[in-house]
């Protein structure tokens, strides 16, 4: 995994939003009968370019999604978000899922399917396409989204490196 940009960020100096992916009712079958558990997979961004994922596991719902929360806010990662939208095209992998996202023109809205959608909603992105291949399993989906923003490349540092303007970046 080419974790291009990852900038840990402290979850105490920012309001975060949590939002739930998917729950998932798991069955242990025990001599004494079946025992059931929740397996529950978290988003929480602060809709600003930080976000974050967690898995929280507990025989109740609230217990394993608040469990979850605390996993997510535990890697928190910083994204560029430009102008409300993506700064470039980028494909993630992880697992089965692959995810390809795409910058759009303002007004178009977030074009991205369950698990995409929270985790670009968490991360403040207005305008994107997205499109998921391979793998539906929200766990992977989530996975390789998080991937693709990692490889995300901010446009500031790129005219830096460069040593040229901004504008110059976008138009060639």
């Amino acid at each position: 995994m080419a974790e291009v940009n990852v900038k840990r960020v402290k979850s105490s100096e920012i309001e975060l939003k949590d939002r739930l992916v998917a729950i998932n009712r798991v069955t242990k079958v025990t001599k004494g009968g079946r025992t059931f558990s929740f397996a529950a997979i978290v988003v929480v961004g602060d809709e600003n370019g930080v976000v974050g994922y967690g898995l929280g596991k507990a025989k109740e719902v609230t217990t394993a999604v608040q469990k979850g929360v605390d996993d997510a806010k535990k890697n928190l990662i910083k994204v560029p978000v430009l102008k409300g939208t993506i700064p470039h095209e980028q494909i993630g992998k992880y697992s089965g899922a692959k995810v390809f996202l795409k910058p759009a023109a303002p007004g178009t809205g977030v074009i991205a399917g369950g698990a995409m959608r929270a985790v670009l909603e968490s991360v403040g992105v207005k305008d994107v396409l997205a499109k998921s291949k391979g793998s539906s399993n929200p766990h992977s989906v989530v996975k390789a989204t998080i991937n693709a923003l990692l490889q995300m490349k901010d446009p500031y540092t790129v005219a830096q490196l460069r040593g040229i303007t901004l504008d110059k970046v976008f138009n060639g």
